[in-house]
């Protein structure tokens, strides 16, 4: 068969029996392996959708620009579409993408902005606000906006979801993705639900994104987000492609048990994955352990390929420099709060307190530091040193309230931060990390909780 061009190779792509990397697990395992897409991931299909709707809805013209925020495989997808449909592109990346993304984008023909990935979405530094200020100021310009435009869940809801079906022949139990954007999970989940109604999906999260908690309790928790490394799932906003209601049940997967997980994929099935694709194994598989039955079908979307990751994943240095080795040799902030055997319990101070019962629970309890709450929020934070300069200049402010002198609030971790992210983190700016446990419970981590660590 001949194609008229390479967009239309689009789809298609195989299901794979997973055998060795499952081992112990009842039921069977399935892989969908998107990285025989042409641009080596799923996020092909929602790109040409995308465009096409939008050269339907006659909102993308002859010689048009297409701008979007990616973190690199989107950008992959939509570059194709615009090489063979003759479009410019422009794409924002947040600067923790990987350089292998970068670069293939470039080498595709497209333009790439980078920009800074530990601000708001709402910053105009962000590569979401970028985007949207490229797109007003280019003319005859589209920001497709993969986030909360419905062709993404389209494209994934009359692709992916039909060719999973086909392919297990509705024999399909259980459905598992990462969750970023929503597409890939929600799109097909809703079309596989409709086949089977009692199928379950589930959703992969990442420490540092609001996605798990917020299916959980309906609360939007900014406390949760926190930097991550993991690429191309998690979010610190709720995109509109995200339909709660098609994913029965998230599980959160560190960046480290991700990053094993794509070796183990690469070594043990012969799968070259990307580090999304590690996160879904790992989840999937915590998953399986405790809930998969003999007769069930597992699906596992594998998302994208291991050339995005060489200089990450595949690079034992790297991995090495962030504790990701699988023969452990760095404690963790888990393994200092397992030290504590549960003696300590997190004490905070409230917004509306006075700042002298901020003093005297400091001076009673022996800290330097605590975090400041309002209505179970972390809003906050206050320090011993912070007061002292403060109260010198004013000595009247000991009859104010906490809120009116607090600092920022205190970062997030993920339980699995090795000891040398933490030591990273803590500065002059962040005084102590807060790391919140598999129950949910809250511990504070400072600089003599690390030292003591290394030197224990």
């Amino acid at each position: 068969m001949i194609y008229n061009s390479i967009i239309e190779t689009i789809g298609n792509t195989p299901m794979v029996r997973l055998n060795k990397v499952t081992k112990g697990i009842a039921g069977t395992v399935l892989a969908k392996v998107e990285y025989f897409n042409p641009g080596n991931s799923t996020k092909d299909r929602m790109a040409i959708k995308m465009v096409e709707d939008a050269e339907k809805a006659g909102i993308l013209k002859p010689g048009g620009t297409i701008i979007e925020g990616t973190s690199g495989n989107t950008g992959m997808g939509l570059a194709l579409a615009a090489v063979a449909k003759g479009y410019r592109c422009i794409f924002t990346m947040a600067d923790k993408q990987s350089q292998e993304k970068i670069n293939i984008l470039k080498a595709v023909g497209a333009e790439v902005v980078v920009c800074p990935t530990n601000v708001a979405p709402d910053d105009p530094r962000s590569y979401y606000s970028v985007a949207r200020k490229l797109n007003k100021e280019i003319p005859n310009s589209i920001y497709p906006n993969q986030y909360d435009n419905p062709s993404n869940a389209a494209a994934h809801y009359e692709t992916t979801g039909p060719e999973i079906w086909k392919q297990t022949e509705g024999k399909i139990t259980h459905y598992v993705a990462t969750v970023g954007t929503g597409g890939s999970m929600c799109g097909t989940a809703k079309y596989l639900k409709e086949q089977n109604p009692k199928l379950v999906t589930v959703g992969i999260d990442t420490y540092g994104s609001v996605f798990k908690k917020y299916k959980e309790t309906g609360i939007f928790d900014e406390n949760e987000i926190y930097p991550y490394l993991t690429e191309g799932f998690g979010e610190d906003i709720l995109p509109k492609n995200v339909n709660f209601d098609v994913i029965d049940t998230f599980i959160k997967v560190t960046d480290k048990d991700g990053a094993i997980a794509a070796r183990r994929l690469s070594r043990e099935e012969g799968l070259f994955v990307g580090w999304s694709s590690g996160s879904a194994l790992h989840g999937a598989l915590e998953y399986a352990r405790e809930h998969l039955k003999k007769d069930d079908v597992m699906v596992i979307l594998l998302p994208d390929h291991g050339t995005r990751y060489l200089a990450k994943v595949y690079n034992d240095q790297w991995m090495k420099d962030h504790g990701f080795t699988e023969a452990r040799s760095f404690g963790s902030a888990r393994d200092i709060i397992s030290a504590r055997n549960g003696k300590d319990s997190l004490i905070t101070v409230n917004k509306s307190s006075k700042i002298s019962e901020a003093i005297m629970v400091m001076n009673k309890q022996g800290i330097d530091q605590i975090p400041v709450t309002e209505n179970n929020h972390f809003v906050g934070s206050v320090s011993s040193a912070s007061l002292l300069e403060k109260i010198i200049q004013d000595p009247q402010l000991q009859s104010k309230q906490v809120g009116d002198v607090m600092d920022k609030p205190m970062l997030f971790v993920a339980p699995d931060s090795t000891l040398d992210v933490l030591s990273s983190l803590l500065n002059k700016d962040n005084k102590a990390l807060l790391v919140r446990d598999d129950q949910e419970r809250v511990h504070i981590i400072t600089q003599h909780d690390v030292l003591q660590a290394v030197t224990s």
